[in-house]
């Protein structure tokens, strides 16, 4: 029999916006240039067993080249993934059962969003959608990613109905689960989940100033001799040295090809050069998930180490290099973990992913919100207690995304800050909101702060945001 609470709620409505933002410059994913997004805005009305209720809200970019990497045209990917969303708003109005909302968001995940993700491809591929529909099959990260929006505003209605912040119910008390309830231990490791909550994964208090990681993108000019002459003339920096000075940057994430081994190690060095003359302490490397083995990673690792030590210590870790489907690429990764801390990011859709990852040699994880956070609070736990290191990775988060995204990195231990570059690819996007938290939509000394972030739920404080909403696409249920 299901335990009950007096504090357990359960969704009665929901209502979805569909945000398009475009960028001021390209971002590269993989063999992809995105321009522009669309964000996902959900609001979800819940009930307690008292009959009081709330609101929450979510939101996420449904970023279609990050999620559904494809030959294809962009344009049906984009619109499928809209419809989905829309189906998504159905589903959740119609979710009737009583929880918390880790109890809520695990059971609707496992359970609802497996068997929703497919029959909506069954359906597209049975309506025949023109040539090559089954190359259109939405990945399970596409869909994942969609369903983030509602999930997120799921913790955040609990909190706004019961007026405590959302991260101080994460313990026994509000939950009627444990971690058991959730999580297996990795075969061996002498790892007990029974009795442990997610409480005693999180920092004691959260952090209010995070070190911010900065993107040097595939695209992005790195010096004077990378210039175009199409650059945007916005008052925002172009070059990389430009942008260090005016946010006080000490981190840099570089994007590489992962195909094209003598131009990501030339990337490597211009950016290190850069880096060092501005007195930037940490660089990371994200491959593309474009690898298809250790060597040609580990190579360049082991030139960079020997031809120039002071970048190679500078380089905190690695990120994913390898494609996102560890069953179809289970792909032996110690050697790069070796040699430096390999993270998880696209592959790390859930725990068990994880665990998966962890098998085949990665030592650390990259959380992202968009992978909702019932299933980042969880991948956290996991990793954590099986000795796997934490970083809070971004998916180029505006408006209410970015709230939710460094809410995370400051309560979890990453290994160094949060990565956060919504502000220079779309840095008008969220005027209402930065309005609201001057410190967490420009990075100054090199960090973002979150004292603005405060009072129930997630804190987004969503009344002093004077944002003008354009007709949602979906309104289910009641109260919308």
């Amino acid at each position: 029999m299901e335990r009950e609470n007096p504090t357990d709620f359960r969704v009665t409505g929901t209502t979805l916006w569909l945000l398009p933002v475009t960028t001021r410059v390209p971002l590269k994913f993989g063999t992809e240039a995105l321009t522009s997004v669309t964000c996902a805005r959900v609001r979800i009305r819940v009930v307690g067993r008292d009959g009081r209720v709330a609101d929450g809200w979510g939101e996420t970019p449904l970023s279609v080249q990050w999620v559904w990497p494809s030959t294809s045209a962009y344009g049906p990917r984009h619109a499928a993934l809209c419809l989905f969303s829309e189906m998504l708003a159905h589903a959740w109005a119609q979710f009737a059962d009583w929880g918390h909302p880790m109890e809520l968001g695990h059971d609707f995940s496992t359970l609802f969003l497996p068997r929703l993700w497919e029959d909506f491809n069954a359906s597209r591929l049975a309506g025949g959608e023109g040539q090559g529909a089954a190359t259109l099959r939405m990945p399970w990260l596409a869909a994942l990613v969609a369903c983030s929006a509602f999930d997120l505003a799921l913790h955040d209605a609990y909190g706004r109905l019961h007026s405590v912040p959302t991260y101080d119910t994460y313990r026994s008390g509000w939950m009627c689960r444990d971690l058991a309830d959730f999580l297996s231990p990795a075969a061996g490791s002498g790892v007990d989940f029974r009795g442990r909550e997610i409480r005693g994964f999180l920092r004691p208090q959260r952090v209010e100033l995070l070190r911010a990681w900065h993107l040097v993108g595939g695209l992005d000019p790195v010096t004077a001799e990378d210039l175009t002459g199409n650059e945007p003339e916005d008052g925002h920096p172009v070059l990389l040295s430009d942008w260090i000075r005016r946010d006080g940057l000490k981190c840099l994430k570089v994007k590489l090809r992962g195909t094209d081994a003598a131009w990501d190690y030339r990337r490597l060095l211009a950016v290190g050069r850069v880096a060092e003359a501005e007195g930037v302490e940490w660089l990371t490397a994200d491959f593309n998930c474009t690898v298809s083995e250790s060597a040609y990673v580990t190579e360049i690792l082991d030139r960079l180490r020997d031809d120039h030590p002071r970048l190679y210590g500078s380089l905190l870790y690695v990120e994913q290099p390898f494609p996102y489907e560890l069953e179809e690429h289970p792909i032996d990764v110690h050697a790069v973990s070796a040699r430096k801390p390999l993270f998880l990011d696209e592959s790390a859709h859930d725990w068990t992913q994880v665990r998966r990852g962890r098998e085949l040699g990665w030592n650390g994880v990259a959380l992202k919100t968009c992978k909702t956070q019932t299933g980042a609070l969880l991948s956290a736990c996991w990793a954590q207690a099986h000795g796997m290191t934490l970083m809070v990775q971004d998916l180029t988060n505006p408006m209410l995304a970015q709230v939710t995204h460094a809410l995370l990195a400051a309560h979890v231990p990453t290994i160094m800050g949060v990565e956060t570059n919504a502000m220079q690819f779309y840095p008008e996007a969220s005027a209402p909101e930065e309005r609201v938290h001057p410190g967490l939509y420009r990075r100054r000394e090199g960090c973002v702060r979150l004292e603005s972030v405060r009072g129930t739920g997630f804190g987004h404080r969503m009344a002093e945001v004077a944002r003008e909403l354009p007709p949602p696409v979906a309104a289910f249920g009641e109260g919308v």
